[in-house]
């Protein structure tokens, strides 16, 4: 035992300086985002990339790159606590069918759209998934088991300020599209929870109607989320077997996937009490805002400012894609 302490020690030396770099700065975005209103992860990407000058320090680069790799897996996983199999079940199986559906067809929707762009496929990949699933918080999850390198993050951290840009937009217009288009309290929640990018936008669309359509919007969107099990467990099989054979490959299963499904199964059968539950979801949005702290520390802005228009037209036409399929599977099937 202490043999094995002896040699954490050294380790920890070396990461505590980035890890506590990166917490000081998700700190303070949370800090702006309480007081000033708006989302933390976007600040806490912009007030990193303001710290990019760091980034090539000796004392700070082992650390963040840690923040940005390990933390952010661990994030991911422990956001399986918020979902039962119950929760899923509520929604129906119209509701669904037609979760799956827009998750799957958005994905392969942007990797069309992507190769039609002259983008490589990752990218399509990658804003396909955001957009399909759970916004930013996707976009991380898929962007750790893609290959890694500079290009990928570039791409992850733009994909995270577009779909973070567009769930407010959609928070504030999808309610009053909802209303254009006649939909019932059951398929406004549908609408909403089926749509909109992030979870915490979700909540706020369908409290601005009611209380009961905020609980159905936020039952469905939480499907979504289930959704990024198998959508990364299938990419990363894709993405291991297709990694050129050089080197160790990575597991078949992430070890963060396999605590998402572990997690959502443990909740499910009710053994989590609702102290932990919330606990862990909060302490699964800090990971995810120092993450992204410390990836916004490894990028500049003139990096971002060379992906051009293209990624922008990318995010914005798969979020009507799927705006568009869900409101017409609801015109359809009501």
């Amino acid at each position: 035992m202490r043999l094995y302490f002896a040699q954490r020690i050294p380790q920890w030396q070396i990461l505590w300086p980035g890890v506590l770099t990166a917490i000081t700065i998700g700190l303070a975005a949370a800090f702006v985002a309480e007081h000033q209103g708006g989302p933390r992860l976007l600040y806490a990407l912009f007030f990193g990339m303001a710290f990019n000058f760091a980034a090539t320090g000796e004392k700070v680069k082992a650390g963040i790159e840690f923040t940005s790799r390990q933390i952010l897996r661990f994030g991911v996983a422990l956001t399986g606590v918020r979902i039962t199999l119950d929760q899923i079940a509520s929604i129906g199986p119209v509701s669904i069918s037609m979760v799956i559906a827009g998750v799957v067809l958005t994905i392969l929707f942007g990797v069309l759209l992507g190769r039609l762009l002259r983008r490589p496929l990752i990218e399509g990949v990658l804003t396909g998934g955001a957009v399909a699933i759970c916004g930013a918080s996707a976009a991380l999850a898929i962007s750790a088991v893609l290959p890694r390198n500079e290009e990928n993050q570039r791409f992850t951290l733009f994909t995270v300020v577009g779909v973070t840009t567009l769930s407010t937009v959609a928070m504030i217009t999808y309610p009053a599209l909802a209303n254009f288009f006649g939909l019932d309290p059951n398929s406004t929640a549908i609408f909403l929870g089926g749509t909109i990018h992030d979870v915490a936008q979700v909540v706020a669309a369908g409290n601005m109607i009611s209380p009961q359509v905020g609980d159905g919007a936020t039952f469905v969107k939480l499907t979504r989320v289930a959704m990024l099990l198998p959508v990364v467990a299938v990419l990363s099989l894709i993405f291991r077997n297709g990694g050129g054979g050089q080197g160790a490959k990575p597991p078949l299963l992430p070890g963060f996937l396999v605590g998402f499904a572990a997690l959502i199964a443990i909740n499910s059968m009710g053994w989590i009490p609702q102290w932990a539950v919330q606990g862990a979801t909060s302490l699964s949005s800090w990971c995810l805002v120092v993450s992204i702290a410390a990836l916004g520390v490894k990028t500049s802005f003139q990096q971002l400012a060379t992906l051009g228009w293209r990624p922008v037209l990318l995010l914005v036409t798969e979020t009507l894609f799927l705006a568009a399929l869900i409101m017409g599977g609801l015109i359809l099937t009501h």
